[in-house]
């Protein structure tokens, strides 16, 4: 497919997707949301990493208000069920680790459009903003979902009523991000971290995010069925056997991701 609104690019394993609209901030048109999921479908099945990055000054300012001619005529209710959520359980359920390398502002659903992958490295500069309130929304995007969790209520209730920028420092402080790092050494940061998983485990990888995802619903009983059921699956890899005999061996494991 031949993408306008977006770049995916993969080498040694880790695939690269880039919003590519940095007159508008990598602000979210319908197009863009199609190419995106276009794009992770894509690369869950070439590569071992995905990494989602902004061209330009911002990571992303969330929906393309301009994208409709007349806000009269916006259905919210319909973009959100046809093109978001498509697009952010593509993310969310995605086989392979995810990062969103957050260059810039992320603002709206592109701040949320970050939370769904699996581990959010941002620049120190960069801020994040539920911006919805201001113009009289709630946090959509899968918002309202991902910050209670990551946050905790209290700190979730404050981003989402007041629409203050959570700097990235505040953001790794309060455990909605994995890490912020100086801007000078951002790039090095998340690429090390890319190829760091494209090396992994790839079978454990996608067992550790089944199991972390379903312990917030399951009991303690259930949860440890869920663990041993996974373990299991993981001790019959040739990756578990690898990193054993890498182990004893005292040398580097080399995971093919089986």
């Amino acid at each position: 497919m031949d993408y306008e609104t977006i770049r995916l690019n993969t080498r040694d394993d880790v695939a690269v997707l880039t919003l590519q609209r940095p007159d508008v901030m990598n602000a979210l048109s319908t197009q863009m949301r199609a190419e995106i999921l276009h794009a992770v479908k894509d690369a869950e099945k070439t590569a071992r990493v995905l990494v989602m990055t902004g061209k330009g000054k911002a990571f992303c300012s969330g929906q393309d208000l301009g994208d409709r001619a007349n806000v009269n005529n916006l259905n919210l209710e319909r973009t959100l069920r046809d093109e978001y959520e498509p697009m952010l359980k593509a993310i969310f359920d995605c086989a392979i680790p995810t990062i969103a390398a957050v260059n810039g502002p992320a603002a709206g659903a592109g701040a949320n459009l970050a939370l769904a992958c699996d581990v959010v490295i941002a620049t120190r500069s960069a801020v994040f903003l539920q911006a919805f309130t201001r113009i009289g929304l709630i946090p959509d995007a899968g918002g309202t979902y991902w910050l209670p969790r990551q946050m905790g209520m209290a700190k979730a209730m404050g981003a989402a009523l007041f629409a203050e920028p959570v700097s990235a420092t505040q953001a790794s402080e309060w455990g909605m991000i994995w890490e912020a790092v100086d801007d000078a050494r951002f790039a090095d940061v998340w690429q090390e971290r890319a190829a760091h998983l494209a090396r992994g485990p790839s079978l454990a990888y996608r067992n550790v995010k089944r199991a972390m995802r379903g312990s917030f619903d399951n009991t303690l009983d259930a949860q440890l069925a869920l663990e041993a059921k996974l373990q299991g699956e993981a001790g019959h890899s040739r990756d578990f056997k690898e990193g054993v005999m890498a182990f004893l061996e005292k040398r580097p494991a080399k995971f093919e991701g089986r």
